[in-house]
């Protein structure tokens, strides 16, 4: 396998900023010779986690909740920021509980992702949450999200759901139903 040598940054500014965002501009030069600005997202150094919590029964737990991206209300499992000083499985279990009200005895790690390696650095751990309890934490949402059950068996049926679009929910659950029949 041929070894590649990364391109050398020569510069890199903030080019835009908002409230949540800074963009940066990358000055590189590759290995050949050649030189290119490349722009990606600033790195914040702050990851994520996607939970995919499954009860007792068989149903997955998800959240349909409003995302500006696409101006429209969308299906997929909790998710949230780790905070500072947290672990993945803390920041699992912390969003487990703000936004459906329930923590998990069992978190299982499946895979760490990476949204858009040309323009994001933050990294998402996703992971497959059982033995549910129930507890509440306030969360920072700015509406109560609503609570969706959905059959395991049918999660065929959810793949092809027109609110179900999201990839890295898409991800979590076929990384979780391969967990759950190899079990």
């Amino acid at each position: 396998m041929k070894k590649h040598i990364p391109p050398e940054i020569l510069d890199a500014k903030v080019v835009a900023k908002s409230r949540l965002f800074q963009i940066e501009a990358l000055d590189l030069r590759f290995s050949n010779g050649e030189e290119r600005i490349y722009e990606r997202m600033k790195p914040s150094g702050r990851n994520a986690v996607m939970v995919v919590p499954v009860t007792e029964n068989g149903d997955l737990l998800l959240v349909r909740e409003y995302a500006a991206g696409t101006e429209r209300y969308e299906l997929g499992f909790p998710k949230g920021l780790i905070d500072p000083g947290e672990t993945a499985l803390e920041a699992a279990n912390r969003e487990l509980k703000e936004e459906i009200g329930f923590g998990a005895h069992q978190l299982f790690p499946l895979k760490e992702v990476v949204l858009a390696p040309s323009y994001f650095s933050s990294k998402m751990t996703l992971l497959l949450a059982q033995d549910l309890y129930p507890e509440k934490l306030e969360g920072d949402e700015p509406e109560p999200l609503e609570l969706v059950r959905w059959p395991v068996a049918q999660a065929e049926e959810l793949l092809s759901h027109v609110d179900f679009g999201e990839a890295r929910s898409i991800t979590a659950l076929l990384l979780a139903l391969r967990e759950l029949s190899g079990r």
